[in-house]
């Protein structure tokens, strides 16, 4: 193999020789040209040697990294041991501190659990208090007494007791400060607050509620009825002598609740297209019930004022009656008796028009409000049909219908039977004074025509 080698880095200088001597001068003969090839390969002979020499080297070298770095790794497998071992040692060193913990503590550890408990009860009533919106960040203290795992603190423990006794004094005050309050629509307006104890907050004659989870005093998005309002109001305004208030007992909980009242337009949403109906047959109703009244009275109007002159007849119900009898006092007592009730009848239906419609959508409302009914009932049904009665909300739009829908009904007949009432009286008077002033007449024309 050796030999081999050799042979090719001759037949290489050669090569390389050969390369040199054409690119300068040539060998003349022979002889030069085996001289040449002898310096040349004593050059690289020794050119081997010094590389093998440093290879040798460099050998050596490496070992004796590879051998620092094998006594680097048992160095460092022995610390990790040592470590190791001293870790266990100091586990049972610190779970025979804890036990001597324990013993010297005594009482001591029971009374820690009471505070831990009270403290995490009393930090969750301070999260929500209404006193809170006032004076935030109460909480953090006693929520991190709560948590700990070490004992407290004598001031920590008397700081606890003192939040005790500030909660307990603000409870039954009656204040007013300055705070941001946030509206439905995301504006902060900076206004007096008024807080009564825990229970309630105000702000601009409204009731507003503190939201613990945002840090806010906010609007509610729906205030409840409007004498409780209205009082929120007059109470803020006094600056002395008692004023009533309603006071939400439940700290807020109550005026939540009215948030998700259903508000008049949302009643009305629930009747859907049958309720709708329903409320335009009430107006229309409404309406020829107002036109009726109206006309009537200018009718009746003008019929009183034609009885105070039945010489002169005018363009009104009473002043054609009047008129018929001038033009027919020549006749018999039969006839003109005939003519007056056949003008008493021409009148008639101007007085009577449109009123019976009044009567008939009185009628019509609560049979709209029935088919509401059924109609509610049927998509309740099919809800419990499709998906169970595992959740109330899927019934709720079509039990609403059915319930508002007969409240509508009933609400829009009872007005306009109420109203068809008073046009119909108030028809039936003005008929009445035609057919007295007509009968009148008669018993005149009789006793002249007998004298």
């Amino acid at each position: 193999m050796k030999k081999l080698i050799t042979t090719a880095v001759l037949a290489a200088s050669f090569s390389l020789t050969a390369g040199m001597v054409s690119a300068a001068d040539a060998p003349k003969s022979i002889d030069q040209l085996l001289q040449q090839v002898k310096v040349d390969r004593a050059n690289e002979s020794k050119t081997n040697a010094k590389r093998e020499r440093e290879f040798q080297n460099e050998r050596g070298d490496k070992a004796a990294l590879l051998q620092k770095e094998k006594n680097a790794l048992a160095a460092e497998k022995q610390r990790g041991k040592d470590l190791n071992q001293a870790f266990l040692d100091n586990e049972r060193k610190i779970a025979q501190l804890e036990e001597d913990l324990k013993t010297a503590q005594g009482d001591l550890g029971e009374m820690f659990g009471v505070v831990k408990g009270e403290a995490g009860d009393f930090a969750g009533k301070l999260y929500a208090s209404n006193i809170s919106a006032q004076y935030p960040g109460r909480d953090k203290f006693i929520a991190d007494l709560g948590a700990r795992k070490q004992l407290p603190k004598i001031n920590e423990l008397e700081r606890f007791w003192q939040e005790q006794l500030f909660e307990m004094a603000e409870s039954g005050k009656v204040v007013k400060f300055e705070g941001s309050v946030t509206d439905i629509d995301g504006n902060v307006v900076n206004t007096t607050i008024h807080r009564i104890g825990t229970f309630n907050l105000t702000a601009d004659g409204k009731y507003v509620v503190y939201n613990a989870d945002l840090g806010l005093v906010q609007q509610l998005s729906q205030q409840p009825d409007g004498y409780q309002v209205s009082a929120v109001g007059d109470w803020e305004g006094i600056t002395s002598g008692n004023e009533k208030f309603y006071v939400d007992p439940a700290r807020g909980v109550l005026l939540n609740i009215f948030t998700n009242k259903a508000s008049f337009e949302e009643r009305v949403e629930a009747g859907g297209t049958i309720g709708y109906i329903i409320i335009a047959l009430l107006a229309l109703g409404a309406l020829i019930a107002l036109e009726r009244l109206v006309t009537l009275t200018i009718i009746g109007g003008k019929v009183n004022s034609q009885r105070k002159n039945v010489n002169n007849p005018g363009n009104n119900a009473l002043g054609r009656i009047l008129k018929v009898y001038q033009d027919n006092k020549d006749v018999d007592v039969e006839t003109l008796e005939l003519k007056l009730d056949e003008a008493i009848l021409k009148e008639t239906p101007a007085l009577e028009s449109r009123i019976s419609i009044i009567k008939v959508l009185a009628a019509i409302a609560p049979m709209m409000g029935l088919l509401g009914t059924v109609t509610g009932m049927i998509a309740t049904f099919q809800s419990i049909q499709l998906f169970g009665t595992g959740d109330p909300k899927l019934m709720a739009g079509g039990i609403s219908m059915a319930l508002i829908t007969t409240v509508q009904g009933l609400v829009a007949a009872l007005p306009l039977m109420l109203l068809h009432a008073i046009v119909v009286a108030r028809s039936k008077s003005i008929v009445q004074v035609l057919e007295e002033q007509s009968a009148g007449i008669i018993a005149a024309h009789a006793e002249k025509r007998a004298n």
